[in-house]
């Protein structure tokens, strides 16, 4: 596995939306999700988007809840009731709300570093506004690949890391060529620059051996990265880089 730590690319603006996207998604793991095991499995089934909620427009029952699929057989259905769980939840919100969920303190602090190393860039050359479209529309593309790919899932998925996929595929795009400070993590304490294609290019091809036991919402990632690559491709030739003051 490769782990960018910083590139060598510098900005001219401040990456003010980068800022406040990492700030929201670590006070929202601190200090609202609950991180006891049921507390926070209710939380979830309450908050993040869900894949048979979505394509099916209403919250999950008891019943699917229970039986862990989205068509639960009759001894579930007999047994648990069939009134939406959360009756409440507003399935399509909760696509946003999921962008702003993770599963451990791994997991907010490893996508935070992706956006910090990279997503600074990209703000600079796609402006604030338009950074922030990108972004949550990165978002939606990752999160409509996991549905796709999982229709009749009943299990939560969360996370920032399908938006952070999607500032990663327009990197590689507008900077294959910038260095980017790396660790090896196979090698232990190796730690040599690379360029922003062999990084981006090897943590993407890690997603297609990604082990399906693990809960990673691996296609998300993969839609995600392609969706920026696209409009990376589309963009860099109308999103000229901004002229550099004489004194840096």
């Amino acid at each position: 596995m490769v782990i960018p730590l910083r590139d060598d690319n510098p900005t001219t603006r401040a990456p003010v939306l980068t800022i406040i996207l990492i700030v929201a998604n670590l006070a929202i793991f601190a200090f609202v999700q609950p991180h006891g095991s049921d507390s926070g499995a209710r939380f979830d089934y309450e908050h993040a988007a869900i894949p048979c909620e979505i394509v099916h427009g209403r919250p999950l029952s008891s019943a699917q809840v229970a039986s862990q699929t989205c068509n639960p057989g009759p001894f579930a259905s007999a047994r648990y009731s069939s009134a939406p769980l959360f009756g409440t939840k507003n399935v399509y919100l909760a696509v946003l709300f999921s962008m702003f969920l993770h599963g451990s303190w791994l997991h907010v602090l490893g996508n935070m570093l992706f956006l910090w190393v990279f997503g600074n860039n990209v703000e600079d050359r796609f402006g604030h506004v338009g950074y922030a479209l990108f972004y949550f529309a990165a978002g939606l593309a990752a999160a409509a690949a996991h549905i796709a790919a999982n229709s009749t899932s009943t299990a939560p998925f969360l996370g920032a890391s399908g938006a952070i996929a999607g500032v990663m595929g327009a990197y590689l795009v507008l900077w294959p060529r910038a260095r980017v400070l790396t660790w090896i993590a196979a090698l232990l304490i190796v730690v040599v620059y690379l360029p922003a294609w062999l990084v981006l290019g090897a943590w993407f091809g890690f997603q297609f051996f990604t082990d399906p036991n693990t809960g990673v919402a691996w296609v998300a990632h993969v839609g995600g990265f392609a969706f920026g690559m696209v409009v990376g491709f589309a963009l860099r030739d109308v999103l000229r880089p901004r002229p550099r003051p004489p004194w840096s």
